[in-house]
């Protein structure tokens, strides 16, 4: 017979102050953006390999889906909640942390989705970080979803539990 799992209380401590970082550093960031970049002006960073680009996205992160922003904000609104609900069940730091790290990642663009112009539903995710290759335009939100995700993916692939083994 399976057991429960337990609530991590612990845990979802470790996971809500990496969400908070994430959060606190993305809309820092967003900030700082609007304030100092001209949209779609970029500026050389490191050479032709960074530059800050601001840009308004109504698509998923990299500007992936269609324009869609609606849909977005409520396919947000249901990641939260089932990151609030898995997350602390989480058993081991790694998980808490990538948990948490993809929570913030969540949260920071639905607040674009929520407070941007055109405004809730359809608000547009402020973007600023370009790098070459044709890669779409990105902010900090979206590298704490993918990062997150790619590692999880590579540990479900390798067979470790979702959540981790104690």
């Amino acid at each position: 017979m399976n057991k429960p799992i337990k609530f991590n209380r612990s845990g979802l401590l470790v996971s809500l102050g990496v969400a908070f970082a994430v959060i606190f550093l993305d809309q820092l960031t967003k900030l700082l953006a609007l304030q100092y970049l001209e949209p779609f002006r970029p500026v050389p960073i490191l050479g032709d390999l960074l530059h800050f680009t601001l840009a308004f996205n109504d698509r998923a992160a990299f500007s992936l889906g269609g324009s869609n922003t609606w849909f977005f904000t409520i396919t947000s609104t249901l990641a939260t909640l089932a990151l609030l609900f898995f997350v602390p069940r989480f058993r081991t730091k790694s998980w808490l942390i990538l948990g948490g790290a993809a929570l913030g990642g969540v949260v920071g663009n639905l607040i674009d989705r929520i407070t941007k112009d055109p405004g809730f539903p359809n608000g547009h995710v402020v973007d600023f970080i370009q790098i070459p290759f044709n890669f779409p335009i990105f902010n900090i939100a979206d590298m704490a979803i993918t990062i997150p995700a790619t590692i999880i993916a590579i540990k479900f692939i390798r067979g470790e539990p979702i959540g981790g083994k104690k």
